[in-house]
């Protein structure tokens, strides 16, 4: 008996079952055109960005090797500028005083903002949209408005003075803006004031997104606000933590505008800051150079902070 032979498919019928496999990825020019219409898309925003971000810091970090006023001509260093950055003793002053700014703009707000999610987390009202709301505010003004109040408020006769006054406290009364040693606490609280509602609405808006029946399941095992707080909101935090310390220690670091508009630095040297010391060496004393190596390392100083900070929560994560 003969063999049944198989007859090859028609092509039609090969079509069909390539169909249903799936045609294969186009390759040669037309995936080349596509990828190049991709990038055609992003190609504004890459050029806005290296015009207003990479140009700058390029030219930025070309100054800081010159001695240069501005007008004459530029007489090339080296790194002088950023040797002179370190023996400087008012930049190690001002550095000095960062690190008072950083535990007023980022460590209080933090503790405070994670206080406030914990309890609102736990006790929730209705009347609380509008406590954040009242809390967020600051960030709504404009640093303007921020150092016109609050030098209105620190003055000699200003609310503040007028209220110690009131109830029987006259001696605690003072200049605050004009005491040596209470100028840079006082400028410090501003900060707190300012940052606070943006991290208490990070860490509501993140407790938020933790559910409920970790703290159900937390309550059951008898654990109290100390406990719940640690083992169910503070882990559930750590991104949101994370952009807050970025923000907030990054925000201290480049301490200007509050600095300028309320002291001038003073009185004496109580308030400068590596920022006010950049905009005196550019406008004031005429050295280029030298405020654009205080800038390049302080640019590089909040870039290592944010990659710090990232690499810290991931870590843990």
């Amino acid at each position: 008996m003969a063999e049944p032979t198989v007859s090859a498919a028609s092509p039609l019928t090969q079509a069909r079952r390539a169909g249903k496999r799936g045609a294969p990825a186009p390759r040669g020019p037309r995936r080349g055109r596509r990828r190049w219409v991709g990038w055609l898309y992003v190609l504004p925003a890459m050029l806005l960005y290296a015009f207003v971000v990479l140009l700058p810091s390029v030219q930025s970090i070309n100054y800081s090797l010159y001695r240069w006023d501005g007008v004459s001509a530029a007489v090339f260093v080296g790194l002088d500028n950023y040797l002179a950055f370190f023996d400087d003793p008012l930049l190690a002053e001002a550095i000095g005083h960062i690190g008072v700014l950083v535990v007023f703009y980022a460590v209080l707000p933090i503790t405070l903002g994670l206080l406030s999610a914990a309890l609102l987390a736990r006790y929730r009202r209705p009347g609380f949209a509008i406590f954040r709301w009242v809390i967020f505010l600051p960030q709504v003004l404009t640093s303007v408005v921020v150092a016109v109040l609050w030098k209105q408020l620190y003055g000699p006769e200003g609310p503040i003075n007028h209220a110690l006054q009131a109830i029987g406290l006259e001696a605690l009364a003072r200049d605050w803006l004009g005491d040596f040693t209470l100028a840079l606490p006082a400028l410090g609280l501003v900060g707190t004031w300012t940052t606070f509602g943006l991290c208490m609405v990070l860490f509501v808006s993140g407790s938020s997104s933790i559910s409920t029946s970790l703290y159900d399941a937390a309550r059951v095992d008898g654990a109290g606000l100390v406990r719940e707080f640690f083992a169910v909101t503070l882990p559930g935090l750590r991104p949101q933590i994370a952009v807050a310390a970025t923000l907030t220690v990054t925000g201290a670091l480049r301490t200007f505008d509050l600095v300028w508009l309320t002291t001038r630095g003073g009185p004496g040297t109580s308030t400068i800051t590596p920022s006010f010391l950049l905009y005196t060496k550019a406008f004031a004393v005429g050295d280029v150079g030298a405020a654009a190596a205080i800038g390049v390392v302080m640019a590089l100083t909040c870039l290592l902070v944010a990659l710090l900070i990232v690499r810290l929560v991931e870590r843990d994560a």
